[in-house]
C-alpha cells in the first residue's frame, strides 16, 4: 500500500510518501508545497490543492494521513492550518482517497513507541525506520513521513484486529 501523510499548513504543507508492505516500510518521495505570504489566501490554498493532486497522479496513493488539529493559543494560527487540511481532504476525496487522522499523541506512540515523546526522538525514528542517511527536512516533511509510518502501522493493527473479530464466535 502507498500512504500519503500530509503535515496540512498554509505556509508550508509537509507532505512524505511511502510504501508499507506487512511490516516493511520504504521512502518513495518527501518535501513541501511552500506558499509565499504575499499572495492571497486563496490562491495559496489553490497551490496547495494543485500540488496534492500532482502527487496524487504521480504516486497513486491508497490513503491520505493526516494530524489531528489540537489548538489553544494562537486561533488565527488554527484557522490557517484548518483551511489547509480542508483543501487536503478535498483533495482526498475528489481523488476517491480514504483519509485517516491521528493525534500528536497516536503518531509519537506508533513511529517511537512513547506517547510524549519529542519531536527530535520522533524525526530520528523516521530516518531509522526508513533507513534514510539524514533526516528529512524541512521539519514538515518530516512530520509528514511520521503520519504516513504512523497509518502504515495503524492499519496493519486494524486489519489484525479485523482478522481477528472475524474468527471469533
Amino acid at each position: 500500500m502507498i500512504i500519503l501523510g500530509i503535515d496540512a499548513g498554509l505556509a508550508n504543507t509537509g507532505f512524505g510518501l511511502i510504501t508499507a508492505d506487512g511490516g516493511k516500510l520504504q521512502l518513495l518521495d518527501y518535501g513541501n508545497i511552500k506558499t509565499e505570504d504575499n499572495i492571497e489566501s486563496a490562491h495559496r490554498l489553490m497551490l496547495i490543492y494543485d500540488g496534492l493532486i500532482h502527487l496524487v497522479e504521480r504516486y497513486q496513493p491508497d490513503y491520505f494521513s493526516l494530524e489531528d488539529l489540537f489548538f489553544s493559543k494562537n486561533v488565527s494560527s488554527a484557522f490557517a492550518v484548518g483551511e489547509a487540511k480542508g483543501v487536503t481532504k478535498l483533495a482526498a476525496a475528489k481523488t476517491d482517497r480514504e483519509v485517516f487522522s491521528y493525534t500528536p499523541a497516536q503518531v509519537k506512540l506508533a513511529v517511537v513507541g512513547y506517547g510524549k515523546a519529542t519531536k527530535r526522538q520522533v524525526q530520528k525514528m523516521v530516518k531509522v525506520l526508513l533507513k534514510l542517511d539524514e533526516t528529512p527536512k524541512p521539519d514538515h516533511a518530516a512530520d509528514a513521513l511520521a503520519l504516513a509510518i504512523c497509518h502504515a502501522r495503524s492499519h496493519r493493527m486494524l486489519r489484525l484486529r479485523e482478522k481477528y473479530e472475524r474468527q471469533m464466535p
